[in-house]
């Protein structure tokens, strides 16, 4: 086969699953409509989520969320509400839920390698009463994202396992790649140098989390 051939793409899911075996019981049956205790606790434990979203032309995003364990809040067995930490601004997410509210999310538990999986509607919401639970050292988020719950479960494990994530002996030396300073510089013309952008990134991070 050339490698440099474009390859032809799956057409249908029936000739997809052709090529796999069918699920076991347990994967097939533990797609849940609630949050039970179980979902509640790991939610309770995660400092650490991804938020996938599309837009209303279908363009996918994907963005983290991280912040003390117990940051996302459960009111209910159907809600999760997530409030909006400072960012950079740009609102991908934010704006791709006003436009398309379905939404799916990953919880993580340093250590842990069951990844709980969360799909359903969100909708962006600026209520004082709601945000006001959710302010650090005083500061309120400008908003948060609500989520209705269509399904929860856990996720197979076995996408840790093989990236090994949480180990020690597979971290990254933090040189092997140039500072975030560096690679701004090479990619957007830029008048500081990379080591000013890299000074004011840090000074900036630091002081402006919440």
């Amino acid at each position: 086969m050339d490698d440099t051939a474009p390859a032809k793409a799956i057409g249908s899911e029936d000739a997809l699953r052709s090529l796999y075996k069918a699920p076991g019981e347990v994967a097939s049956k533990k797609v849940l409509s609630r949050l039970d205790k179980h979902c509640k606790r790991f939610i309770e434990l995660s400092p650490f989520l991804c938020i996938a979203t599309a837009g209303a032309d279908g363009s996918a995003d994907v963005s983290p969320r991280g912040d003390a364990p117990g940051f996302v809040g459960v009111p209910d067995d159907g809600t999760v509400v997530i409030p909006d930490r400072v960012g950079n601004n740009r609102l991908d997410t934010l704006a791709n839920v006003v436009e398309n509210p379905n939404v799916g999310l990953i919880f993580f538990i340093p250590g842990f390698n069951d990844i709980l999986r969360i799909n359903g509607r969100g909708k962006v919401v600026d209520e004082p009463a709601l945000l006001d639970r959710y302010a650090v050292d005083g500061k309120v988020p400008a908003t948060a994202l609500v989520v209705t719950v269509d399904e929860a479960f856990l996720h197979c494990p076995k996408a840790l396992m093989r990236a090994n994530l949480w180990s020690d002996e597979a971290k990254t030396p933090r040189d092997a790649m140039p500072t975030a300073g560096q690679i701004y510089k090479d990619q957007i013309a830029l008048a500081e140098s990379a080591e000013e952008l890299e000074a004011s990134f840090v000074e900036r991070r630091a002081k402006g989390l919440y």
